[in-house]
């Protein structure tokens, strides 16, 4: 893969794999999915600070977003969806970046490439 732009696209099937499989109630191939979609998020996030500080920001949002989800699926198919509050910190966090993002570096930083 060339582009960060493939893996970004590669990260949506991953996630989308990883949801319908925890739809579907198909435990091994959801679990076998958060890890890969969870790396991914975090290396597209590491390799979108050096380009766009908007980027960033969402990738950030992303993955925190995706840890939580992640959680999520684990807790409801192997500890009787007890773990979900482990899992509502990362939801928050990814909306506090977002709103940090929005409310004060986007009016405050000089454009990185691509903003």
């Amino acid at each position: 893969m060339k582009s960060l732009r493939e893996k970004e696209n590669l990260h949506v099937v991953f996630w989308l794999i990883k949801d319908f499989a925890w739809l579907m109630h198909y435990r091994g191939l959801g679990m076998a999915m958060a890890l890969p979609t969870v790396l991914l998020s975090i290396w597209i996030t590491w390799k979108s600070y050096r380009s766009s500080v908007a980027d960033f920001y969402h990738n950030l949002a992303i993955s925190f977003w995706i840890l939580g989800n992640a959680i999520w699926m684990t807790g409801e198919f192997y500890f009787n969806d007890e773990i979900r509050g482990v899992a509502m910190p990362f939801f928050g966090a990814g909306l506090v970046v977002v709103a940090y993002y929005y409310s004060w570096v986007k009016s405050r930083t000089p454009k990185w490439g691509g903003d």
